[in-house]
């Protein structure tokens, strides 16, 4: 008896290890994104932007209700490609959510873009300018020295078809990861990261690297007047944190400390909203990554773990949001 009761202690220990060591993300996968009218968007991403189609599928039924929470939806889910990163844009063929209000800000809580990388500022804005995009950063802005980790980097917000925010951004040498210093004649490179508005920088990153186990690679606090233009936020005083899994591109946070947080992430969003972006997590045990966020109260989106059998691949996945609102789709790909 007592060597029985030593062998179920012992089960329990190795599971307990087990789920705070493994139960973590290894990559960052496709970053998706909400879209009205998916011919439109798809047409903008490659011929604008340089993306390529990887694959165009449609989902329906009782998993993909479970795991988007919203019923009776049929969707079609496009997954492009620029350089080794990867986006998804969802359009909801049967229901169709609320659109991205006009006067959404940088620092509303609800903001968030992907970051994609250019050889040249100048042949990329010329690019984007083609397609008449809607400005957010009043023109392409250099930091300054006084923001000495992003000193010479170069910026430029605008939005896509569905007013989505979306980043140019150069690297100088010496910042950002080496591969961007090889361009092989291209102008848009990959995706860097993306970023997400958060209220508090140490709330985020316990649930990104103490939870998630994404580590947190710098901090940056930048303001002045190329930081403001860049926003088009007046003003503007970000504390900026990167963080990144072992693979994919990285999760930036934007705390605005000065004029601070504007609009919190609608509670009433639903997935089919165009504000809602869901960011793709691979995990290799998805049972025990949700059991400890469900330990820690974190807010679900899915009401439990999907299981889904898609072209011949098996995943586990839910949909969790950040202390802020924004969605992760963690996903264990079945071997």
């Amino acid at each position: 008896m007592r060597q029985f009761l030593k062998f179920i202690v012992l089960t329990l220990l190795v599971s307990l290890i087990h789920s705070i060591v493994f139960a973590q993300i290894t990559k960052v996968d496709a970053i998706g994104i909400t879209v009205k009218e998916i011919e439109r968007s798809v047409k903008f991403y490659i011929e604008v932007l340089g993306f390529k189609k990887v694959s165009d599928h449609e989902y329906q039924g009782k998993e993909i209700e479970q795991l988007k929470n919203v019923f009776g939806i049929n969707i079609r889910v496009v997954r492009l490609q620029l350089g080794e990163e990867f986006i998804e844009l969802t359009d909801y063929l049967t229901t169709g959510g609320r659109s991205i209000p006009e006067d959404q800000h940088s620092n509303d809580l609800s903001f968030q873009h992907i970051a994609i990388v250019v050889s040249d500022m100048d042949k990329a804005f010329e690019q984007v300018k083609k397609f008449n995009v809607e400005y957010v950063s009043t023109a392409p802005q250099t930091l300054p020295k006084s923001i000495p980790g992003a000193e010479g980097i170069k910026a430029f917000y605008f939005h896509d078809p569905d007013n989505h925010n979306l980043e140019l951004i150069f690297f100088p040498k010496e910042k950002g990861q080496p591969k961007w210093q090889t361009s092989d004649g291209k102008i848009f490179l990959g995706i860097d990261h993306t970023a997400i508005g958060i209220s508090n920088t140490e709330n985020s990153a316990k649930f990104y690297n103490e939870l998630l186990g994404i580590e947190r690679k710098g901090d940056s606090w930048n303001k002045g007047n190329e930081q403001e233009h860049l926003n088009n936020v007046q003003g503007a005083s970000l504390h900026i944190t990167g963080n990144r899994a072992t693979a994919g591109p990285g999760i930036e946070f934007l705390q605005y400390l000065q004029p601070g947080p504007g609009k919190s992430y609608p509670a009433d969003t639903r997935a089919d909203d165009l504000w809602f972006w869901q960011t793709t997590l691979i995990t290799d045990d998805a049972a025990s990554l949700y059991n400890k966020l469900k330990s820690a109260n974190a807010s679900f989106v899915s009401g439990e773990l999907v299981h889904q059998q898609i072209n011949n691949i098996h995943t586990k996945s839910f949909i969790v949001k950040d202390p802020d609102g924004h969605a992760m789709l963690i996903k264990e790909i079945v071997k």
